[in-house]
């Protein structure tokens, strides 16, 4: 182990960390869940800066540091679904952009050629959009019940934002992959 591999044993750590904060939402315990979730947020930081600082990214990273995110981001819709506080057929919704993902990524890189996982910037916004939430579900929870207008408007901004990002991703790898095709 050398000090390159730093970055990738905190995503290690990010992904450990999802079990104690469905955990904590679980157990309504949504002030350690929210501390928990800003350790996770602030370690992203931290891992993606030594790896851009330091040269210290890796094809591992690359991998592990979307994968983390993911799950954490992923689990918490579902344990606040599966709790009735966000609606079920959006964490479904968020689901099945994911899975499209996923999979167009694989069958370019089986059937095309390996890429580079690059997320387009509708994506980073969604990902923003998704937080925001499950941060609004969390904090109405724990101190402001009142905030069910936000809620509703931070719901809606994410279906639009999943919908989006999740058309760029077809629009954008369909159109390398036809290229890429058709110069061979």
């Amino acid at each position: 182990m050398s000090l390159r591999d730093i970055p990738n044993l905190i995503s290690i750590l990010r992904i450990l960390l999802v079990i104690p904060v469905v955990w904590a939402l679980v157990d309504e315990r949504y002030a350690l869940a929210l501390i928990l979730s800003a350790v996770a947020g602030i370690s992203d930081g931290i891992d993606g800066f030594l790896a851009k600082h330091f040269h210290w990214q890796s094809r591992l990273g690359s991998i592990l540091d979307p994968i983390a995110d993911k799950l954490l981001l992923v689990a918490s819709f579902a344990t606040l679904a599966w709790m009735d506080l966000l609606p079920l057929w959006l964490l479904w919704l968020v689901l099945a952009r994911d899975v499209i993902i996923v999979s167009g990524g694989l069958a370019y890189h089986y059937f095309i050629g390996e890429f580079e996982l690059l997320p387009v910037w509708s994506s980073k916004i969604n990902t923003a959009l998704q937080i925001i939430l499950v941060l609004l579900v969390i904090i109405s929870q724990q101190w402001f019940a009142e905030l069910t207008l936000l809620i509703s408007i931070g719901v809606w901004a994410v279906v639009v934002s999943v919908i989006f990002s999740g058309l760029e991703y077809i629009l954008t790898w369909g159109n390398k992959a036809w290229k890429q095709k058709a110069n061979h």
